[in-house]
């Protein structure tokens, strides 16, 4: 459908039509193909390839228990609303069950019949308890007889016993079983315990003398590795068996007096969001503990995965008694919950691994202390040099090339120390159960100083660690507050305010990522270190919106979502597209993980009209089309999936010459932009803006972990001409972390005007 400008020309296409928006819940799944395709690219070591299978099943579980589920909901509630791309709710999970099925008989095809081979033939030998010998059975026997017998409760289903409650994510085998004196079958449920292994491993003791896998025990999947040469030379790494056909294998002692019929396995997904009312909510933490307790038994069920084998009348069973119907039933051929490959990555095997990678310091910090030496609580003599440092230029930081603990943690942990710090503030979105950061703001107040944390505890899956995490920080007397009502806190800021001579001067981080530890050692995020004062009085302003009754809708740097990011956003892209119809170019380069919001896609369209080139990185769900004739011929969109997860966002506008660099916690989603409080900083210093630009190109070169986004939706991953050379973005970032310290080139000193001059 066409518009008419007052002229009675025909103009452009109404670029609301769902024609040019792409399903955000279809445009997941393809990001989880895409990581899907990683456990199965041959150029993936072997580890690594089930670490990426188990990731695929993860993050299925986390999309039902969210996103399908809250589709569900909406059938339920008979909303007929469409989404921009103009699918119903129904419509949505008819076309998540086409798209999904044939993904996830691929995924458990490669692993039964190609990943399982590949652990064989490296000696990683999980068998199927028929495969096993007789000294491996009686060993499993004995297992199960000590560990695993007193755990488990079968639960009969008769008019006397309900169907019982079938608990979240678990692995559960449903057993017919006949009376002998009746001759009536009766059904019972077993749930596979989590608090034993996925896998039991056997002993060596139950090997050959030579310690390999006699050749009668090779899986039957895997009987054809026996034909390759030197096989039976190979030594054994891990050999073991999956602990539900161990209990399968024994059912006779849990059912004495009765005869096993017919067992098969199956497992629930149901919905895990929180439904909590802030407005009605007198304590906020009260009510998502009371959220909290619902999830941990869940809610509806809305995925049944099943043994394909299971019969009719048992598959009916569960389907009547679980509310759930032929939609909502994934059959799988070989093991369920594929998610428990995981635990291989533990094996002490780095040649099946991607090469390891160990964070190094940024040159002008390594300065500071002894290379190697991670911060702590004794490591403190150099406090004021860290200071001294951020007075003179700003630092980026780039994890996990940087290292997390000696930058982010030890700029923390020195404030937390230095007897001129006079306060700290932070917004905590999730960290780790050990986190060395909560730690050091504990510190921090039992040293006297104003420490003030916003605990963001509505953060997805984390409310429960968050929520112990604000107690304990409450009574060491740190001030914690919870956020605002009806926003989430996803900003990612910590503010220092420390007194020099007869001034107070305020230094800060400003990131994309979380301040956990653990995750920034996988997750690719930037993060600012900076003691400009015209930021940090906007961080000053931005905690008192956040913990008081300030109304402040104006910063003089930062873009804060709910309030100024929008608009700001909408103007770059304005200004570019009149810089470009000037003749002066118009170029827009975008990292994020996800672009959903409609009004943004729409005029990123419109600048495309105009000439802009826009270049998109977006790791995960883009709705979007690119390169669609006369909408969107100007803009390329990529996705990279690698070895780190992609999680930083940078934003780059040409201006003309006069370059706009920003990066922050934002996606382009309509959550991020109006019901989050997040924040995108400017990058002022030359140096670190020609750096993130570098990081840009190098993602935008990527020829092995980059895929191309085509118009219907579908992506296809580069791969290097013959004769040209491997360009991974993650590995040659790793390569100039490892030759420079950290970054490309140490910065130029950027030195910050003192108050009253111009920046």
């Amino acid at each position: 459908m066409a518009t008419v400008d007052h002229r009675g020309d025909q103009t452009a296409p109404d670029l609301s039509q769902p024609q040019y928006y792409i399903s955000r819940e279809l445009s997941w799944l393809e990001f989880n193909r895409r990581v899907l395709h990683e456990a199965l690219d041959e150029r993936t070591p072997l580890l690594e390839a089930l670490k990426f299978l188990a990731i695929f099943s993860t993050n299925l579980d986390e999309y039902f228990m969210v996103r399908v589920a809250a589709l569900k909901q909406q059938i339920e509630a008979q909303v007929t609303h469409r989404s921009p791309d103009g699918l119903s709710p129904t419509a949505h999970l008819n076309a998540i069950s086409a798209t999904l099925r044939p993904m996830v008989t691929q995924q458990h095809q490669a692993f039964a019949t190609d990943l399982r081979r590949q652990m064989a033939q490296q000696g990683i030998w999980l068998l199927d308890y028929a495969d096993l010998s007789a000294a491996q059975q009686t060993y499993c026997r004995d297992y199960f007889e000590e560990q695993v017998f007193p755990v488990l409760t079968p639960l009969a289903v008769d008019p006397g016993h309900p169907f019982p409650y079938i608990s979240n994510l678990s692995l559960n085998l449903a057993v017919v079983v006949q009376d002998p004196h009746t001759q009536q079958n009766h059904f019972a449920r077993i749930k596979v315990p989590r608090v034993l292994p996925r896998f039991i491993r056997l002993p060596q003791s139950s090997l050959s003398q030579s310690a390999i896998v006699p050749e009668d025990n090779l899986p039957q999947r895997s009987r054809h590795a026996a034909a390759e040469p030197g096989w039976s030379q190979r030594p054994c790494h891990w050999l073991g068996v999956p602990l539900e056909q161990v209990i399968a294998a024994n059912l006779s002692t849990l059912f004495p007096g009765m005869v096993v019929q017919e067992h098969y396995g199956f497992r629930i997904t149901r919905n895990a969001d929180l439904a909590v009312e802030e407005d009605e909510a007198d304590d906020l933490m009260l009510a998502i503990e009371q959220e909290l307790r619902k999830r941990r038994r869940g809610g509806s069920a809305v995925r049944m995965e099943i043994q394909r084998a299971t019969p009719g009348p048992v598959r009916a069973m569960l389907m009547e008694e679980l509310g759930l119907d032929d939609t909502d039933i994934y059959e799988v051929d070989g093991l369920l919950g594929l998610s428990d490959l995981m635990t291989f990555m533990a094996l002490p095997l780095p040649d099946l691994k991607a090469p390891s990678w160990t964070p190094t310091v940024p040159l002008p910090l390594e300065s500071l202390s002894p290379p190697g030496i991670e911060a702590d609580d004794t490591d403190l003599e150099t406090a004021e040099d860290l200071f001294a440092l951020l007075r003179r230029q700003d630092q980026l930081l780039h994890h996990p090339y940087h290292s997390f603990s000696a930058t982010v943690q030890r700029f923390i942990t020195q404030a937390a120390h230095d007897p001129q710090v006079l306060a700290m503030k932070m917004t905590l979105y999730r960290t780790s159960g050990d986190s060395p950061i909560v730690n050091s703001l504990i510190s921090a107040a039992e040293n006297g100083k104003q420490v003030t944390v916003l605990v963001e505890i509505k953060a997805r899956f984390d409310e429960e660690n968050n929520i112990n995490w604000a107690r304990k920080l409450e009574q060491s007397g740190v001030h914690v507050v919870y956020g605002l009502v009806g926003l989430k806190t996803h900003s990612k800021v910590v503010l220092v305010v420390r007194r020099e001579g007869n001034r107070i001067r305020r230094y800060y981080h400003v990131g994309t990522g979380n301040y956990n530890p653990k995750t920034a050692r996988v997750y690719t995020d930037l993060g600012l270190l900076s003691a400009r004062d015209d930021i940090g009085a906007d961080i000053s302003d931005l905690f008192n919106y956040l913990t008081g009754y300030s109304r402040q809708h104006i910063y003089r740097q930062l873009l804060v979502a709910p309030l100024t990011l929008r608009q700001r956003l909408s103007t770059l892209i304005d200004q570019e597209i009149s810089l470009q119809a000037t003749g002066r170019g118009g170029r827009i380069v975008a990292k994020m993980n996800s672009l959903v919001d409609p009004d943004l896609i729409a005029q990123l369209y419109r600048a495309s009209q105009a000439g802009v080139s826009i270049e998109l990185i977006v790791r995960g769900v883009c709705c979007l089309r690119p390169g669609l004739p006369g909408i969107s011929d100007n803009i390329r969109v990529i996705s990279i999936v690698g070895q780190f997860l992609e999680h930083s966002r940078i934003l780059y506008f040409q201006n003309g010459g006069q370059e706009i660099v920003l990066l922050g916690s934002a996606d382009w989603m309509p959550r991020n932009l109006d019901r989050r409080v997040e924040v995108m900083v400017p990058v002022t210093a030359p140096a670190i803006r020609q750096e993130l630009k570098t990081i840009l190109d190098l993602c935008l070169e990527d020829n092995r972990q980059a895929w191309d986004m085509a118009a219907d939706g579908s992506y296809r991953q580069r791969r290097p001409q013959p004769g040209e050379p491997t360009r991974s973005c993650q590995a040659l970032l790793m390569e100039r972390a490892s030759r420079s310290g950290g970054q490309g080139a140490a910065p130029t000193p950027h030195q910050h005007p003192e108050p009253g001059q111009e920046p």
